[in-house]
């Protein structure tokens, strides 16, 4: 049983910041690479960034130099840091992971989702 939870969603104004937080829960052995997507009103689901570990991370064109993700696997948690937010990031912001919940077997789980809205 592995659980994804994310928050820190919220409104904030154009410019503005906010941080993601995804945690990870229940019985597994250990957690690969783990990501943030996010879906907009009637647009695709797209990956927003990626995560294997602090040398190993990848970001959409749109975010990149704006949004950093990061990890503490003490916590079994993942973060997305984002900056100078703009109208467009508005959108629902998914967590995924992938995660061995038995030896050997890595299975993605993904979180329900947190809303982030940018607008004045």
């Amino acid at each position: 049983q592995v659980q994804l939870v994310e928050s820190g969603g919220g409104l904030v104004q154009p410019g503005g910041s906010l941080r993601l937080s995804c945690a990870a829960s229940g019985t597994f052995l250990g957690v690969n690479s783990m990501a943030w997507y996010r879906q907009a009103p009637g647009k695709e689901r797209e990956l927003v960034a990626s995560i294997i570990s602090a040398r190993s991370t990848n970001y959409a064109d749109s975010v990149k130099g704006r949004f950093t993700i990061s990890r503490d696997d003490a916590k079994n948690t993942m973060y997305l840091q984002m900056n100078s937010l703009k109208p467009d990031d508005t959108a629902v912001y998914y967590c995924n992971a992938e995660v061995a919940a038995t030896w050997g077997r890595y299975s993605y789980y993904w979180g329900r989702g947190t809303q982030v809205t940018v607008s004045s």
